[in-house]
């Protein structure tokens, strides 16, 4: 599948390792199966890049694939220029951090974290210095010499990104290395990756998560990964962007319900007003949005959904109002009130307004919302007017 490749060229040691590119990657099991197709990435120095989307896209097969645990059924992997898609994952300057823990169980700390650099031959001066970095800079200096069954989940893993630094890579690889911690931990752990990043700008890294706040918190890029339907015709990335890039203006309805909690509602309708604004009467409850993307003369009477998201909507009296229905269930946690409108048709999602603070029982009341022209966002056909 892929054209003729240059010949495979070791990463030498102490070269600088930070550049990725992905030319047409992709992924096929078996010469039948598809997983992934298209893959088109720059990854620069310093960035960290989180791969996010459903189960079954293929985030952790495509950082397999980086890491050289997958073979790459088509196209080109760079790293600073070289093509390495032969070249064996150990020569590729890389080093990745599983879900699992995989420590050791009878060796320490200290003989976990410099295990590969005995491996590797260094002098035991450039292994104990290397610990010594590396575990001041995770905070497990004081646990050097106990064993892994003496520690919490959150200092095992923090073990576990510990042997990788020890090795000086260049570019980390970290496959949900949070989700087997409570939630506490998690954020505990979150943190200290942050703060590990700002340690170490230089170094760049790609990390898969499920986590929606993991993923806005840490990365630099977020890259939205969607499972191939069978038709063939989808490509893998749905979008690549800041995080507020995606959350402010996603460029499908994929991405816009994928990213942000709870999801974006999206209403049907139809575009009565065209222009520098735009103006779409809802099928749901007679209201009508205004929104400031603009649309064609051609646009006009088009069947779109508006995409709302539940943070901005707005509750209001009067004629002038977006979308009105009755609550079904209100939750009140406190710093938001969430409510939860009866669905428009039975298959549809149920609308939901996230308002700030504390409110009265809204409970079975009927409840008009609006939204600022600036935060209504149109899709038609499943795309974003705003890219086209």
């Amino acid at each position: 599948m892929s054209g003729p490749l240059q010949a495979p060229a070791k990463i030498r040691e102490g070269e600088t390792v930070a550049n990725l590119k992905l030319t047409d990657v992709a992924k096929v099991y078996g010469g039948q199966v598809e997983v992934l197709k298209d893959i088109n990435l720059d990854i620069q120095q310093g960035e960290l890049i989180v791969f996010v989307g459903p189960s079954g896209c293929g985030k952790s097969t495509l950082l397999r694939m980086i890491a050289g645990l997958e073979k790459i059924s088509g196209g080109t992997l760079e790293i600073d220029g070289q093509v390495v898609n032969d070249v064996p994952p150990s020569e590729r300057g890389i080093a990745m951090v599983f879900q699992s823990y995989a420590l050791y169980p009878h060796m320490t700390v200290r003989e976990n974290m410099q295990f590969a650099l005995k491996i590797a031959k260094k002098s035991q001066a450039e292994i104990d210095a290397a610990v010594s970095h590396a575990a001041e800079k995770l905070q497990l200096t004081e646990y050097l010499d106990r064993l892994p069954k003496a520690l919490s989940g959150g200092q095992r893993q923090r073990v576990a990104i510990g042997r990788s630094i020890v090795r000086d890579p260049k570019v980390y690889l970290f496959d949900e290395p949070l989700s087997n911690l409570d939630a506490a931990l998690r954020v505990a752990t979150r943190i200290e990756i942050a703060q590990l990043k700002e340690q170490m700008p230089e170094s760049t890294m790609i990390y898969v998560t499920h986590d929606q706040v993991e993923a806005m918190t840490l990365a630099s890029r977020i890259v939205v990964l969607d499972a191939l339907k069978d038709n063939g015709h989808k490509y893998s990335i749905a979008q690549v962007g800041t995080p507020l890039e995606l959350y402010e203006t996603p460029n499908s309805e994929f991405v816009a319900r994928f990213i942000g909690s709870p999801a974006m509602n999206l209403l049907p309708g139809e575009i009565v007003a065209t222009g520098e604004t735009t103006t779409v009467k809802t099928d749901a409850g007679g209201g009508t949005f205004v929104s400031a993307i603009p649309s064609k003369a051609d646009d006009m009477g088009a069947k779109v959904n508006i995409g709302i998201r539940p943070e901005d909507a707005v509750e209001t009296e009067g004629p002038d109002y977006a979308f009105a229905g009755q609550v079904e269930v209100e939750e009140r946690l406190g710093e938001v009130t969430l409510l939860y409108f009866k669905r428009v048709t039975p298959e549809a999602d149920p609308v939901i307004a996230k308002l700030p603070g504390i409110h009265p029982n809204h409970r079975g009341q009927r409840i008009q919302l609006t939204a600022d022209p600036s935060k209504v966002h149109i899709f038609r056909n499943g795309m974003s007017l705003l890219y086209r």
